[in-house]
């Protein structure tokens, strides 16, 4: 939004989001927090809302006519409407597409056909949905768009009250409540166990700023919000699968992706998912780099090990961890990615009139 408002400060938004859309001067028609759900058994208790949240966007694109309609990942969702926007006769692009590359393929010739461009986070992902007719391009991913405003290492730890000379275990178990009821408990135990078996490693959890403190209180173990610099000068992490697995390779810090959701959830993920792994940095290289451990096996039993070798520096697994992250950099290409989605919503809209 800030990128399209460079070119056209006169531009209005009406949207779904967070606070940063909020400060752009998005008028929000749903608040992130309500929209942050994961699993599908978890998503059908929120049928009915989705339901309302559609008719309503729905009225909102017949009373507002809107020059474009931007969706942003969310595909489950965003698809039906991406249909009804383009049977309305408004200019869709789809900004970070559905994942069908994981699962449910057929979702190629959906956005295809109820979109007019397709801006890809991915650089695989482009070529991909080519194939089935859309009007793909790959613009580089907005996490390189992020200005390098972390803290040194020696005023982050001076903040949290840490030895500089001694190894920091870095947990990230998610920013939605849900995640913490899957993850807290089992990674708080794993960090035990690594301190166990090596009194020196210093521990500190992530904690997103839209929760609680509460929500850390039987951790037993530090909870603070600077995630990014966490990422940075941790000597190693434990990261829940997701955004925060690539945010983690960026900052060339090695780690091992734990994942756990509800047992139903997982039984219809094994049978649908088609993807060999989970990580997105192991996605994008194409191997199991990053050891990825879900469900029963997110234990110390398993993951401690893991963890303890990678913070050995002389380690073999963390210098090939290392070697690729600079692989996935090095591939990603630079910055851009918001600039060159603007100018495709830009495009669109002039094409339009």
């Amino acid at each position: 939004m800030g990128a399209v408002k460079e070119q056209v400060p006169t531009a209005r938004f009406i949207g779904m989001g967070g606070d940063q859309l909020k400060g752009q001067g998005v008028h929000l028609i749903a608040e992130l927090d309500a929209l942050a759900v994961m699993g599908f058994m978890e998503v059908l208790s929120r049928i009915p809302y989705f339901r309302r949240l559609e008719r309503e966007i729905v009225s909102v694109i017949d009373r507002q006519r809107p020059d474009l309609v931007v969706l942003v990942d969310y595909a489950g969702f965003n698809l039906r409407i991406a249909r009804v926007a383009h049977e309305r006769g408004c200019r869709v692009l789809y900004y970070i597409p559905p994942k069908v590359w994981a699962w449910k393929s057929g979702r190629a010739r959906r956005l295809a056909s109820t979109t007019d461009a397709v801006a890809t986070v991915l650089p695989f992902e482009e070529a991909l949905l080519r194939r089935y007719g859309a009007n793909a391009e790959y613009v580089g991913h907005p996490l390189l768009d992020r200005s390098d405003d972390v803290p040194t290492r020696a005023s982050c730890f001076r903040r949290w009250g840490l030895d500089p000379d001694r190894p920091l275990l870095s947990v990230l178990p998610g920013s939605r409540r849900q995640e913490l009821d899957h993850h807290l408990d089992a990674f708080a135990q794993i960090a035990r166990a690594v301190v166990q078996e090596r009194p020196d490693v210093q521990v500190l959890f992530s904690r997103a700023e839209t929760m609680s403190e509460a929500a850390f209180e039987g951790v037993g173990m530090r909870a603070v919000t600077e995630t990014r610099a966490l990422q940075r000068w941790a000597d190693v992490a434990l990261v829940k699968s997701g955004t925060s697995t690539l945010e983690t390779a960026l900052e060339g810090t090695p780690f091992v992706i734990a994942y756990r959701t509800s047992p139903v959830t997982a039984f219809i993920a094994r049978r649908v998912l088609k993807v060999e792994h989970i990580g997105l940095p192991n996605v994008l290289l194409g191997e199991r780099v990053v050891p990825e451990v879900v469900q029963e096996e997110v234990v110390p039993e398993v993951v401690t090990p893991m963890l303890l070798e990678l913070l050995r520096s002389e380690s073999d697994a963390r210098a090939r961890q290392q070697a690729a992250f600079e692989r996935i950099i090095a591939n990603m290409g630079g910055a851009g990615a918001s600039a060159r989605t603007a100018e495709m919503a830009l495009t669109l809209i002039k094409d339009a009139s």
